[in-house]
């Protein structure tokens, strides 16, 4: 009978306070680690695709420079049709039949433009380390062939074979203008062939190959340009209206 007052006046023991704990410092640096290597390999995997979409880019002007190279070999294709072959020889050899009626001082006085011009070009060419171009050996073996026909008195052959060393050299000529007249900067490349561009997006044309280099202008979406040599990620182009300078590679495609 007494017990139960007894109880009631005793009073709860209260249940203990949790215990507050912090992060296992292992474990903290682990995760710290983790996602430093983390970190680091995502910097990796962005440097590493910053690299492919270059190299993707230096492959895209890489075949448009094969594709002018293939068009310009047919080109010569063409010409090289018309040239040192039987209908040559057959013209000469028809002429010499025919003891035409150009005069022998016709016949020196082009043999000696011929003769004038090929020097002219053989400056310009002298600083080609893989030697005379094609063109300028067809140039002088025209020229070779007009001077011997010369000796036989054939003037007629002679005149005709100098106006085709001629017109050879023209087209030599035609194709030297295309090319630099400047110094060229440290590192850049020439193109095999100049290559036929247009702007992709609006695209700044700047002095240097730089993106702190001054501004020349600004090119427009869509405008026709013409890529002569590059350097790194740089294409040094010229405009429609004789301008220059150089543009980022990512902002132009072919034609």
């Amino acid at each position: 009978m007494f017990l139960l007052p007894l109880m009631v006046a005793c009073p709860k023991t209260p249940p203990p306070a949790p215990v507050l704990t912090g992060p296992d410092p292992a474990a903290y640096d682990a995760l710290v680690a983790d996602n430093h290597r983390i970190a680091q390999t995502v910097r990796e995997q962005e440097r590493m695709l910053q690299e492919y979409e270059a190299r993707i880019h230096r492959l895209q002007l890489q075949l448009l420079e094969s594709d002018a190279r293939h068009q310009a070999q047919q080109a010569q294709l063409s010409l090289q049709q018309n040239m040192l072959d039987e209908a040559v020889i057959e013209v000469v050899r028809t002429k010499a039949k025919l003891r035409s009626i150009e005069s022998r001082a016709e016949a020196a006085s082009s043999m000696a433009e011929a003769e004038i011009a090929l020097k002219g070009l053989a400056e310009r060419i002298a600083t080609n380390d893989g030697g005379p171009p094609e063109d300028y050996l067809k140039a002088e073996a025209l020229l070779r062939m007009s001077t011997n026909e010369f000796k036989k008195e054939n003037y007629g052959g002679s005149l005709y074979l100098a106006g085709q060393a001629q017109n050879q050299i023209r087209a030599i000529q035609s194709h030297l203008s295309h090319q630099v007249d400047y110094a060229m900067a440290p590192g850049e490349v020439l193109f095999a062939q100049p290559l036929p561009l247009k702007v992709l997006t609006r695209s700044n044309l700047r002095q240097k190959p730089s993106l702190e280099a001054k501004v020349n202008r600004t090119l427009e979406e869509g405008a026709m340009i013409v890529g002569y040599s590059y350097k790194a990620e740089w294409i040094r182009v010229h405009t429609e209206d004789g301008g220059q300078g150089w543009i980022f590679q990512t902002l132009v495609g072919g034609r």
